[in-house]
C-alpha cells in the first residue's frame, strides 16, 4: 500500500510502500510516552525503507533515545520546525522504516484488534481499554508487526514498486 505522510507544519512530506499498513499496536514505554508527549501510542508501521521518498530533508532532525543508560541505534526522525515525529529507522534492520501512524495522511485501515504493549511502564493516569478486540502484554508481544499482519490475513503480498 502506498502511504503518504507529513509533519504538522508541512515542512516535511514523505511517501513510501508498506505491506503492513494496519496500526494495531499501542506502546506505553517511557520513550514513546515522553517523545510523543502523551500516554503512549507511538504506533509504528513497518514499511520498505528503499521506497522512502522525502521532501524537506533540511528540516529533519534525528534523536537517539537513551534506554537503560545505553544510546539506542534507532534514529527517531522528526521535524525540526514543528517537532512532529515522523518515522524511526534502525541500522539493525536497514530494509525497514517505521513511520508513526500519526504522521500518515493516507487513510489507514482499521485493525481487527489492538495490541497494547510495554504495560509494565504505563503511568497510573493512563486508562488502557480492555475487552474484546484488546490484547495486552507486559513487555513485547509474541508476534512481530509482519507476523501479526500475516496471522490476520492482512499482509500485503505484492512487492513494493
Amino acid at each position: 500500500m502506498k502511504l503518504s505522510g507529513s509533519c504538522q507544519c508541512k515542512s516535511v512530506s514523505f511517501a513510501l510502500e508498506c505491506r503492513t499498513p494496519y496500526p494495531f499496536m499501542r506502546c506505553y514505554c517511557s520513550v514513546c510516552r515522553k517523545i510523543g508527549g502523551s500516554g503512549g501510542y507511538a504506533i509504528n508501521l513497518m514499511c520498505d525503507h528503499g521506497s522512502l521518498q522525502v521532501t524537506g530533508k533540511d528540516a529533519i532532525r534525528i534523536h537517539h533515545a537513551v534506554i537503560d543508560g545505553e544510546t539506542s541505534s534507532a534514529e527517531r526522525h522528526f521535524c525540526g520546525n514543528c517537532g512532529s515525529h515522523l518515522w524511526l529507522w534502525d541500522s539493525r534492520w536497514p530494509e525497514f522504516v517505521h513511520p508513526h501512524a500519526g504522521s500518515i495522511d493516507t487513510p489507514l485501515p482499521s485493525p481487527p484488534e489492538v495490541v497494547h504493549i510495554m504495560l509494565d511502564f504505563k503511568p497510573d493516569w493512563v486508562d488502557v481499554p480492555v475487552g474484546p478486540g484488546h490484547v495486552h502484554f507486559a513487555r513485547y508481544p509474541e508476534l512481530s508487526i509482519e507476523d501479526w499482519h500475516k496471522s490476520k490475513g492482512l499482509y500485503e503480498t505484492e512487492a513494493p514498486s
